[in-house]
């Protein structure tokens, strides 16, 4: 008698075939047959009319503090994400010891939107090591799996201090760094990360501690790994510029450091209106890369990268000094200044102002000057949308006075997408299916108050498969599954199919830590994902 059985749904296991009839028998936590089925079983699902597939897997996620607070793991398990890897952009909460907790903080709370409070109210501390973590983190309850990376801000200030905010590592800080990755991939760590890029910055405006490393001590971090033979390094690049000798360089560093190491290398990549052909660049890398016998591959999203905007959080407006002290009132009162016809027309004349403090440049998802012709009033869940610019040009008002009046119909609670990236979609599903990414890239537990994309695993079945039948379910079910299980080595996980006893014992020790207490992925019957 097997423990459950889910009876009559179609298949579509991972692997890019053709969808099928069948029942799928599970025993204990692994899936012990897939066909007609016609013994009996404690518990039956009847799945007629839906789609039976594997959990899908992020793989860049930032879950590494939420795991502590969220048993569920709370949005990516509403869309489907069963797996996730954490850790990355060089952010981890380990190796950290309690007592300099708020030296990793530092590092996450500008850089990846995630408050020191949350994190002081919600992580009970109790480990030092990265093996000790992955320990407090395996004895946790989990409604999902989990996998995760070192990331290279936390190793420099685990090894030194403050330090590691000013200055270049000493032979003997490297030598020790490299001692902690050896004995994190060894404990069951999935690898690397770090970060290079001038969007990650602590709260005063320094740069995050794995910025001040020269690329001397990330090759020779990112070596242990090769000398391991395990481990995956992901990276957030470096400001290079569209084109030029800087770029070249830095995509020159990247593919040397692939094929010397025989470290896969990943990274995130998006198209962008500046520069439209940027992304093109390192998907050839990553082409030649793979010629030359290293192995590179690209996380891509599914949709445009933007910024979630209202009254209740964040706007535009924010810095600008006459804003500045009507944004600190609460909702009702906001509501009531902007009612009054003198203090709105005040409003709305400086709104067209450039910030006092930085001249209008946010740093990671912190808010932008408005760019009329990239924000939109949210009013439906899919896209296409109407331009804040438009529905101005067309009532023949401000701006401003559009998105004011659009909030006012909703006490202050209408939302606005603020597009930052990924603006032509046919750029993104030409990246979607090039054979060199990854669909992944949630940031899933970062940046919480103004970008939200767990659901791009939802998006890519909702639009790319239903509205625009530009891939088959089948293509994209793989490409969230297999695919990204396939490139992070998460055996047992992206694809359905029966595993037979003598096979248990092969799982990764990384695997066996984060196994959660859920069911195992072929139970997943999505009932929300209809034929």
């Amino acid at each position: 008698m097997y423990d459950l059985i889910i009876r009559n749904g179609t298949i579509v296991d991972g692997s890019g075939m053709p969808r099928f009839r069948a029942d799928v028998a599970i025993e204990g936590d692994k899936i012990a047959a897939i066909g007609k089925i016609r013994e009996s079983a404690r518990e039956t699902i009847d799945a007629d009319g839906h789609i039976v597939a594997p959990g899908l897997v992020d793989a860049h996620t930032h879950m590494d503090a939420q795991v502590f607070w969220d048993a569920l793991g709370t949005c990516s398990c509403w869309h489907g994400v069963t797996s996730v890897v954490m850790g990355n952009c060089g952010f981890s909460l380990a190796p950290c010891a309690e007592k300099d907790k708020l030296l990793v903080m530092r590092n996450l709370e500008r850089a990846e939107d995630i408050s020191p409070e949350a994190m002081q109210a919600g992580i009970k501390w109790s480990w030092t090591t990265f093996a000790q973590y992955l320990d407090a983190v395996d004895r946790l309850p989990k409604g999902i799996n989990y996998a995760a990376y070192m990331g290279h801000s936390a190793l420099r200030t685990y090894v030194m201090g403050e330090r590691a905010f000013d200055e270049e590592a000493t032979t003997e800080d490297i030598a020790l760094m490299r001692e902690e990755i050896r004995d994190a991939i060894r404990a069951g760590a999935i690898g690397f990360t770090t970060s290079r890029t001038s969007n990650h910055q602590t709260p005063d405006g320094r740069p995050v501690a794995s910025r001040i490393a020269n690329w001397d001590e990330v090759r020779q971090l990112v070596g242990v790994m090769g000398e391991l033979g395990a481990g995956i390094f992901e990276i957030a690049g470096e400001d290079t510029g569209a084109e030029g000798p800087r770029l070249d360089d830095y995509l020159a560093r990247l593919k040397s450091l692939a094929v010397e190491s025989s470290v896969p290398v990943t990274y995130g990549m998006f198209s962008s209106r500046r520069a439209p052909n940027y992304w093109r660049r390192y998907f050839e890398t990553a082409e030649q890369t793979a010629a030359a016998g290293g192995r590179m591959f690209i996380q891509v999203h599914s949709r445009s990268l933007n910024l979630l905007l209202s009254f209740e959080t964040h706007m535009p407006f924010d810095r600008i000094p006459a804003w500045r002290e009507i944004r600190k009132l609460s909702l009702s009162e906001q509501e009531a200044a902007l009612r009054n016809p003198e203090t709105r027309r005040k409003l709305v004349e400086a709104a067209h102002q450039r910030p006092e403090d930085d001249g209008g440049r946010g740093v990671g998802a912190e808010a932008r000057i408005a760019n009329y012709n990239w924000m939109f009033p949210l009013d439906k869940a899919m896209p296409p949308y109407r331009s804040v610019a438009e529905l101005a040009a067309e009532q023949n008002k401000d701006p401003v006075d559009v998105i004011i009046d659009l909030a006012l119909e909703k006490n202050l609670k209408q939302f606005f997408l603020q597009t930052l990236t990924n603006e032509n979609q046919d750029h993104v599903l030409e990246m979607m299916k090039n054979p060199r990414s990854v669909v992944t890239f949630s940031d899933s537990g970062a940046h919480v108050s103004q970008i939200m994309d767990s659901s791009l695993q939802t998006h890519v079945l909702s639009h790319w498969v239903r509205a625009k039948e530009a891939l088959t379910l089948e293509q994209a079910i793989r490409m969230l599954s297999f695919v990204p299980a396939y490139h992070w080595g998460l055996t047992g996980r992206g694809h359905l199919r029966a595993v037979h006893a003598g096979k248990l014992a092969a799982h990764r020790k990384c695997l066996q830590r984060f196994s959660s207490t859920t069911p195992a992925d072929g139970q997943q019957a999505a009932a929300g994902i209809d034929r």
